[in-house]
């Protein structure tokens, strides 16, 4: 009898109700693609910055991967760093930094004595920006997270190539990221993919790839 063929997830456009989903797999894999659940006492401060706001302003650049317990993974971007940031400041930031308030507790506390859920309320007074050499020639970005059951496979491959072609198709020249320094399995998926270091930074590395002539 012969084998039944395999299903391969399936990848399709994120959608609004797919939030609670991309907060999870956001949380699962947030500890430098560690499960990140025990770090925070909110378990959506790590989504509201690194993937709630593509879905909801970008959605044309946000992708998960699909199988039959669910969402298991997505790739997320921005077509334009500069114009995303701006929108953030608009649109996004504004209600969290409302219900998340930087207080003056927080603000005369030391970095290094802030708790996990505390640097990311900090974080949402004071995002950081990408570098301008950054920008300059790779303007887009993109976050990818995989939960394990859907690591491997080509599963990661799959994703990171459906938003680098939609990025190309809208005429981006490049794309960057960025991947903590303790994330190697990811570091070593980014540079065979093509990325390249950008930047080193005490936390990690700056990546990019040229999407120009591909």
């Amino acid at each position: 009898m012969a084998d039944a063929p395999v299903t391969l997830p399936t990848i399709r456009h994120a959608f609004l109700e797919d939030r609670r989903a991309l907060y999870r797999v956001c949380l699962e894999t947030g500890d430098s693609g560690q499960d990140a659940t025990p770090l925070y006492q909110d378990p959506d401060l790590l989504g509201h910055i690194y993937a709630g706001p593509y879905a909801a302003l970008a959605p044309e650049f946000a992708f998960v991967l699909e199988d039959a317990e669910g969402v298991a993974g997505y790739v997320i971007g921005a077509l334009d760093t500069r114009e995303f940031e701006a929108r953030l400041e608009r649109e996004w930031w504004p209600a969290l930094r409302a219900r998340y308030p930087m207080t003056d507790a927080l603000r005369g506390k030391p970095r290094e004595e802030r708790t996990p859920d505390e640097r990311l309320v900090a974080l949402l007074h004071s995002p950081g920006r990408a570098e301008d050499e950054v920008v300059a020639a790779y303007p887009s970005h993109l976050h990818i997270d995989l939960l394990p059951r859907a690591q491997g496979g080509g599963n990661g491959r799959r994703l990171m190539t459906t938003l680098l072609r939609a990025l190309r198709d809208a005429g981006s020249p490049g794309v960057h990221l960025g991947v903590g320094a303790r994330n190697t399995n990811a570091i070593g998926f980014y540079r065979h993919y093509g990325f390249k270091v950008l930047r080193e930074h005490p936390w990690g590395l700056t990546m990019g790839h040229d999407l120009r002539g591909r």
